[in-house]
């Protein structure tokens, strides 16, 4: 990790991939990660951690499998949600999104359970950042 402070506009500049997210720093035993996202995710769910999301750019949309039904929350820029561990959930960005996530190192994207993974999505505990 750098000793150095990261700017998150540079790091997103270091690649295009969707779906896969790049590791900006550790804090403890987290990693601090941003993608770029645009369409959809898919549905699954982390059994032992909670999933905390920062919009950076644009807007995401994540829908919710609650205990009583579904619901779906809007993220403008600048916005912070945190899915709860075991929450099954499917984020989308229909116009494209840069996005932070807060989870534990080693946490894969696609969850503990989770829909079939299509060729899109980068099934990943997240990738070095390449700056």
């Amino acid at each position: 990790m750098s000793s150095e402070p990261i700017p998150l506009v540079q790091a997103l500049a270091t690649f295009d991939a969707l779906w896969s997210p790049r590791i900006v720093t550790r804090v403890n035993d987290y990693d601090v990660r941003i993608a770029k996202v645009d369409g959809e995710h898919i549905w699954h769910a982390h059994d032992d951690t909670d999933e905390f999301f920062l919009v950076l750019d644009g807007e995401l949309r994540i829908s919710l499998r609650e205990p009583d039904g579904e619901r779906t929350v809007l993220l403008p820029q600048g916005s912070v949600f945190t899915v709860p561990r075991g929450t099954e959930h499917k984020p989308y960005a229909p116009s494209g999104a840069a996005i932070l996530m807060f989870e534990p190192t080693g946490t894969p994207t696609v969850g503990d359970h989770h829909d079939e993974i299509p060729e899109h999505i980068d099934s990943t505990t997240g990738h070095a950042l390449n700056t």
